[in-house]
């Protein structure tokens, strides 16, 4: 592979929490490729497929969930990897673990579940995919967690930058593998980062203009969308409307990745190392000042006029009120716990209000509905809106 000077080396990792034998009957992996598979054949990972992305319990088969956003992420951000020179299993295994710590109902379920553990240091879901994929899902003799190369976890801990360690979750697990928590990522972490923002900065507008939420004209009155659309009637005048709208989408995706690449090598010059990316002491890869104005605008667009819209705020607090009930009545009688997670209970504080909301954060959507209709005796309503 022609890796660059700053890419990760997999031969070079810093290593597991716990050692194991490089060599095994499974195949000639690199430690990163090991850890990309690891996450795709994890339970956590194919739970996301019944996740919200950004509409609730869909009824329609062609919107996004968790599942289908990390995949596209992984997407982008091989793209941005292989143009860099950089580790691509490395940046895929991020890309594709960066939500997995994600409770039912999206940030409606991570509301809910905050509040229902402030007394014992809250809910946090990026701390939270950090703990799946240490402690919580565990499929292996040998030890806890899916043992992942300590470039993964720093890559998810830093998912948006240096973060001191500010809550009980990410404090623990920095504790038993230190992770440089002050310092910039990898660049292979850094890209993951703006995939994810690229993904769903314009896949939610797809779904967003899909599901009747926003409009064409709502959106044209962001000039820089203004110009790709006025691009795309010039090269396809015949085409149908809808085809028009994706080829829109993929247009903005294509002038992201593209000022992605341009703004991140005119940052590194200079720059050598792996450790000169970490120890730059600003971000290395993103956007151009012009894109994140632009970026900007459309996250306040889409907050405006998707994400704050008045049925989705609507559904979203029947959501936490869902996932609110749920916590209060397994606090109240730990008996409705499933069978392995009763016999795993702690007796004492914090651990108890823990156990039950990681039990809670690993449920799918559907789950979770299940769940509420076995303890209530009445199915939730009024979850999907479209």
């Amino acid at each position: 592979m022609d890796r660059a000077p700053y890419a990760s080396d997999p031969a070079h990792s810093r290593g597991r929490e716990f050692p194991e034998e490089r060599d095994g009957p499974r195949g000639p992996r690199s430690a990163f490729q090991r850890d990309r598979d690891r996450i795709i054949h994890s339970i956590a990972f194919r739970r996301l497929r019944s996740k919200t992305q950004v509409f609730i319990a869909p009824d329609g088969d062609h919107y996004r969930t968790r599942l289908t956003h990390s995949l596209e992420v992984a997407q982008i951000g091989r793209v941005l990897a292989r143009a860099l020179r950089l580790d691509e299993d490395l940046t895929e295994a991020l890309c594709l673990a960066h939500d997995i710590g994600h409770p039912p109902f999206g940030h409606a379920g991570e509301k809910a579940l905050s509040q229902a553990t402030a007394r014992h240091g809250g809910f946090d879901h990026n701390a939270q995919s950090l703990r799946v994929l240490m402690r919580l899902e565990s499929p292996y003799c040998a030890y806890p967690g899916l043992n992942l190369s300590w470039e993964v976890l720093e890559g998810m801990a830093k998912h948006n930058g240096p973060t001191a360690a500010s809550n009980w979750a990410l404090e623990e697990l920095d504790a038993a593998v230190p992770l440089d928590l002050a310092r910039w990522p990898s660049l292979e972490a850094q890209v993951a980062a703006v995939a994810d923002d690229i993904a769903y900065d314009n896949h939610d507008i797809d779904d967003g203009l899909r599901a009747g939420f926003i409009t064409l004209d709502q959106i044209l009155a962001l000039d820089f969308v203004a110009d790709q659309w006025r691009d795309v009637e010039r090269r396809f005048p015949q085409a149908p409307h809808d085809r028009k709208l994706r080829e829109l989408v993929r247009g903005q995706i294509g002038l992201m990745v593209n000022d992605v690449l341009e703004h991140t090598r005119a940052n590194l010059e200079g720059l050598k190392t792996v450790e000169d990316i970490r120890g730059a002491g600003r971000q290395i890869s993103g956007f151009s000042p012009t894109m994140a104005s632009q970026e900007r605008r459309l996250k306040r667009f889409m907050y405006d006029n998707l994400y704050h819209h008045t049925d989705q705020l609507a559904a979203a607090e029947r959501a936490r009120d869902v996932v609110a009930r749920l916590y209060a009545a397994y606090d109240q009688d730990t008996a409705l716990l499933t069978q392995g997670w009763r016999a795993t209970l702690p007796e004492t504080e914090p651990a108890r209000t823990r156990h039950i909301a990681d039990f809670i954060a690993g449920m799918t959507d559907r789950f979770a509905m299940d769940q509420y209709r076995a303890i209530y005796g009445r199915k939730p309503e009024g979850l999907s809106n479209v």
